[in-house]
C-alpha cells in the first residue's frame, strides 16, 4: 500500500503522525489489541499504519493485509449494489416491498398492549436501506418485537438468506412504517430484494457489480482456507449476534472494563458461504479492500476508469431521508448528535454536534467488532479504523476524525 506525500494533496506530514502516536496508546492501554488506520485524500493515501496485533496470544502482528469481520460495514456496500439495479429501471424507491417479497404484504404492526393492527402504508424498498421500515434488532430493548427476534432464523447462519428472510415476515413489526428511525435488519430484507430481482445469489451479485470491477480481492462472505491465517483475532464483550444479547447488559459490561478474547465462529463463520449471506453483516475485508469501495464513492462513483455507479444516483443514497422530528438518531438509547441518514448510511447534518471536525455531508458507517469509514466529498478525504473489538463504546473514530482534520494544511 503506497504512501504519497501529504503535502501534494494539502496535509501536513509531521501532523499526520500524531494518529500514530494515539492509536498505539489505545493499544499500549490495552483497550484494543491491534488496530489498522488509514487516511487518503484526493485519490492519494497519506498515512495507514498498524498497530499491535492481529492475534495478541500469538504474537502475530497485525498487517495491512489483516482481514476483518465488516459486521455491519457490510450495509453500504449490500446498499450500493441495490442501486445499482434502480440505475437499470428494475427496483424504485417507493415500490412496496411486498412487490418481490409477497409475505410482507400480510404482516403486521405489535400495537399497544401487544394489539396486532394493520400497516398504515406498506413498507416501501427506500424504508429498508433508511431504517424506517418498522423492523428491529433482536439486541435493541425497546420494543417487544425485539425479544420475539431471538428465535428469528437470521440469527442462524446455517440458514439460507431466502428462508431466514421468509421467516422474518411472520414476526409483526415493531412501529408504523415510517414512523421512527429505527436501527434494524432491513438492509438482511434488502439483500433478499437484490437477490429477487438479479435472479441470482446475493454473494453473486455483490461480486460481478462491486468486488471484481473494484478488485477487492479479499472481500467475500467466506475466507478461503490458504487465506485464513490473516484473519484478526476478536476480543472484548459477549457477542451481540447471539440471541440472548443485549446492547444494555454490553454497556455495563463494557463499563466495567470487560475486555476479553472471543470465539464468534458460530455466529459469524469463515466457511459457510452456501448459507451465511446477509445484507446486514457477513462480509470480511481488509482496509486496503475497504477503501478501493470508500474511494469509488469519494470519487462520484468511479474508480480507475470504472464506473460503478452514476454520480447523481451516489449523490441520492446519503442524503437525508429523516424528517427533523424523528431526530436525533439513536440506537440502543446512544443518540448520533447532528447526523441524519439516508440510504445505508448516516450523513453530517451538524457538524458542531457530531463530537469532532467535519463537513456537512460527510457519511459512512460502522460495524459491531468496532470497524468504522467515512467519506468526506467536500474536502475529498476518506479515513478508514478497523480493529476487532465487540461491542466497544470507546471512541477512537473520533480521535482518528480529529487527527485526520487538523492535519489539512491548504
Amino acid at each position: 500500500m503506497r504512501v504519497e506525500a501529504a503535502e501534494s494533496v494539502g496535509m501536513n506530514a509531521d501532523r499526520l503522525k500524531r494518529i500514530g502516536r494515539c492509536m498505539q496508546a489505545y493499544v499500549d492501554r490495552g483497550i484494543y489489541a491491534g488496530v489498522s488506520t488509514l487516511i487518503a485524500r484526493r485519490g492519494k493515501i497519506v498515512h495507514a499504519e498498524s498497530f499491535g496485533w492481529r492475534d495478541k496470544e500469538a504474537k502475530t502482528p497485525m498487517t495491512a493485509d489483516t482481514i476483518f469481520r465488516l459486521y455491519s460495514m457490510t450495509k453500504p456496500i449490500v446498499c450500493t449494489a441495490l442501486m445499482t439495479l434502480l440505475e437499470e429501471g428494475r427496483v424504485h424507491l417507493v415500490d412496496p416491498v411486498a412487490a418481490y417479497l409477497p409475505a410482507f404484504g400480510r404482516v403486521k404492526v405489535l400495537g399497544p398492549e401487544g394489539v396486532l393492527v394493520d400497516p398504515v402504508r406498506p413498507i416501501f424498498v427506500a424504508d429498508l436501506m433508511a431504517h424506517t421500515s418498522g423492523l428491529t434488532y433482536h439486541f435493541l430493548e425497546d420494543s417487544p418485537v425485539s425479544t420475539l427476534y431471538e428465535r428469528a432464523k437470521l440469527l442462524d447462519p446455517k440458514v439460507t438468506l431466502k428462508d431466514a428472510i421468509d421467516d422474518l415476515a411472520e414476526f409483526p413489526l415493531a412501529f408504523q412504517p415510517g414512523s421512527r428511525w429505527h436501527y434494524s435488519v432491513g438492509i438482511d430484507v434488502a439483500a433478499r430484494v437484490i437477490e429477487v430481482i438479479a435472479g441470482k445469489p446475493l454473494a453473486v451479485v455483490l461480486s460481478e457489480r462491486l468486488f471484481e470491477p473494484l478488485g477487492m480481492v479479499d472481500t467475500a462472505f467466506e475466507i478461503p482456507a490458504k487465506k485464513r491465517a490473516r484473519l484478526a483475532a476478536m476480543y472484548g464483550r459477549p457477542d451481540f449476534a447471539r440471541p440472548e444479547s443485549k446492547m444494555s447488559a454490553a454497556f455495563e459490561v463494557w463499563k466495567q472494563g470487560v475486555n476479553e478474547r472471543l470465539d464468534v465462529s458460530a455466529t459469524y463463520p469463515v466457511d459457510a458461504p452456501e448459507t451465511f449471506v446477509r445484507g446486514g453483516h457477513g462480509l470480511f475485508s481488509t482496509i486496503g479492500d475497504y477503501l478501493r469501495f470508500a474511494e469509488m464513492l469519494a470519487n462520484g462513483g468511479e474508480l480507475d476508469g470504472t464506473r460503478i455507479i452514476g454520480r447523481k444516483t451516489l449523490a441520492l443514497m446519503p442524503a437525508n431521508r429523516v424528517p427533523p422530528a424523528l431526530l436525533p438518531l439513536e440506537i440502543g438509547g446512544l443518540p448520533l448528535l447532528g447526523y441524519g441518514f439516508g440510504l445505508g448510511s448516516r450523513v453530517a447534518m451538524d457538524v458542531a454536534l457530531t463530537g469532532a471536525p467535519g463537513s456537512v455531508g460527510e457519511f459512512g458507517w460502522s460495524g459491531a467488532a468496532k470497524t468504522h469509514y467515512w467519506v468526506d466529498p467536500q474536502e475529498q478525504m476518506v479515513g478508514l479504523f478497523m480493529t476487532q473489538s465487540m461491542q466497544s463504546f470507546d471512541l477512537p473514530e473520533l480521535d482518528l476524525r480529529a487527527l485526520a482534520y487538523q492535519a489539512i494544511d491548504d
